[in-house]
C-alpha cells in the first residue's frame, strides 16, 4: 500500500467521523490467507439474448408500456439488434436526451395487453488499475460532454450538503483519481445495504445526507458516489442495468438467475479520469457483499470475503451484467405521469395511473436471459 493510498484512507476515515453516521472499518492490512478470488479481466466477449415480457391482464381502458432495451456501445458492451411482438402498436424510441432506448407500446381499450421484446447484447469484464499508467487506448471525451456529466439532476444536486460532504471526503486529494478513490472509500465506509429498501432504491442523495440515513440499495449508494464526484468537478454517471447470469467467481450476491431476472436490476457507476477515460465503479456491490454474502453482516473491508470485491470494484466489474442506459430525469413518450429518476424497470400506465414497477408479480412482467455460445 503506497503512501498516497494510506493518506486517502486516513482522509476518508476522518470524513466518516464528520458525517455523524455509522462507519465501517476500511481495509488497513491484507489478510495473508483465505482470501476469495474476484479478478475480472477484459478480453473475452459473451453474447446474451434478454427477453422481457409484460402482460396486463387487469388493464382498465387504454394502456401504455415502456420497456428498456440496451443502448450502450462501448469497449465493454455492444448493444445489438432487438425484436418484439405485441397486440398493441409498438415502436423503438429514445428519451431524446441521453440516448436511452426503449420499446414503447400503446394499447386500445378492450384488449388484454401483452408485449415482449428480445435484445441481443455482448458484454465483457473490465478492469483498469488506476495506480498504473494506462496501457490501453481510450476514447477521450470533449469538454462539453465532461461538463454534462458534472451537472446536477433532480435526484443528484451538486451543491449544499452534497458538495460540503464531498469536500470533507476529498480533503487533501489533488488529482481526479485521488478524489474518486477518497469518495469511493467514503461511500463504502458510510453507506450500507438496506435489504428492506424497495426495488433498487430511488437515489435521492440530498435526503439521504440530510437525514443521515445512508442505507439503501444500488440506485441509492451508487448515486451517492456519482453525486459526490460531480459536486467536486469529477465527471461521473450511473449506469442502469441488469444482472444476467451467475458470477464466475462464486459470489451469490453478484449473480443473476437467467430463468427469472425480474429482481435482478442493478445500477453501477462510472467516473471519467483524464489518464484512463471512463472507469468502472461499484461501491454498492461492496455494500451488498458486506451485508448479504454471508449469514453475518461483515463490517470490515479487510475481511477475506469482502476484500477482493472492495479492491476490484474500484476500477472494474464483471461482465455477467448488461447496461440499459445512463439516463437521468427520463421523460417517457406519451406518458401522463411525471418523469422517471431513471429507466431500469419495465413501466406501464393505464387509466388507473402508473403501475408499480417494483412489484413484478402484481404488475406481471418477466425477464429471462440466454447465453449464446460461439
Amino acid at each position: 500500500m503506497t503512501l498516497v493510498r494510506r493518506s486517502l484512507l486516513k482522509g476518508a476515515a476522518a470524513a466518516c467521523a464528520l458525517s455523524g453516521v455509522p462507519s465501517f472499518a476500511l481495509a488497513q492490512t491484507s489478510p495473508s490467507t483465505s482470501v476469495r478470488r474476484f479478478e475480472p479481466q477484459a478480453g473475452h466477449w459473451r453474447t446474451f439474448e434478454v427477453t422481457t415480457r409484460v402482460d396486463l391482464a387487469d388493464a382498465k381502458g387504454a394502456a401504455r408500456v415502456w420497456l428498456p432495451v440496451p443502448s450502450i456501445n462501448s469497449d465493454w458492451q455492444r448493444s445489438l439488434e432487438s425484436s418484439f411482438q405485441s397486440n398493441g402498436t409498438s415502436r423503438m424510441v429514445s428519451d431524446g436526451t441521453e440516448g436511452a432506448r426503449m420499446l414503447y407500446t400503446e394499447f386500445v381499450a378492450g384488449v388484454t395487453p401483452f408485449v415482449e421484446v428480445t435484445s441481443r447484447v455482448q458484454t465483457q469484464n473490465r478492469f483498469v488499475d488506476i495506480a498504473q499508467p494506462t496501457a490501453h487506448p481510450f476514447t477521450r471525451e470533449d469538454a462539453d460532454t465532461l461538463r454534462y456529466y458534472t451537472r446536477a439532476t433532480h435526484l443528484l444536486p451538486t451543491d449544499g450538503i452534497v458538495r460540503t460532504t464531498a469536500l470533507k471526503a476529498t480533503q487533501g486529494a489533488k488529482t481526479d483519481a485521488q478524489k474518486a478513490r477518497a469518495i469511493y472509500d467514503w461511500v463504502v465506509a458510510n453507506a450500507w445495504r438496506e435489504p428492506k429498501t424497495r426495488g433498487c432504491g430511488e437515489g435521492d442523495i440530498k435526503t439521504m445526507l440530510e437525514t443521515g440515513n445512508l442505507g439503501g440499495k444500488c440506485a441509492d449508494i451508487n448515486a451517492l458516489f456519482v453525486g459526490l464526484c460531480r459536486s467536486v468537478g469529477v465527471p461521473a454517471r450511473d449506469v442502469y442495468g441488469l444482472r444476467l447470469v451467475p458470477s464466475a467467481f462464486g459470489y451469490k450476491e453478484l449473480s443473476g438467475n437467467p430463468t427469472s431476472l425480474k429482481g435482478a436490476q442493478h445500477c453501477r457507476a462510472e467516473v471519467y479520469l483524464q489518464a484512463h477515460g471512463w472507469v468502472a465503479m461499484d461501491p454498492a456491490d461492496v455494500a451488498k457483499v458486506m451485508r448479504l454474502e454471508t449469514p453475518e453482516w461483515i463490517k470490515r473491508t479487510d475481511n477475506a470475503v469482502v476484500q477482493p470485491v472492495y479492491n476490484r470494484l474500484f476500477g472494474g466489474w464483471e461482465g455477467n451484467w448488461l447496461g440499459w442506459n445512463t439516463a437521468h430525469d427520463v421523460a417517457l413518450l406519451g406518458s401522463q405521469e411525471a418523469r422517471l429518476g431513471f429507466l431500469m424497470y419495465p413501466v406501464a400506465e393505464t387509466a388507473e395511473g402508473r403501475a408499480d414497477s417494483y412489484a413484478p408479480d402484481t404488475f406481471k412482467y418477466q425477464i429471462t436471459a440466454r447465453e449464446i455460445k460461439a
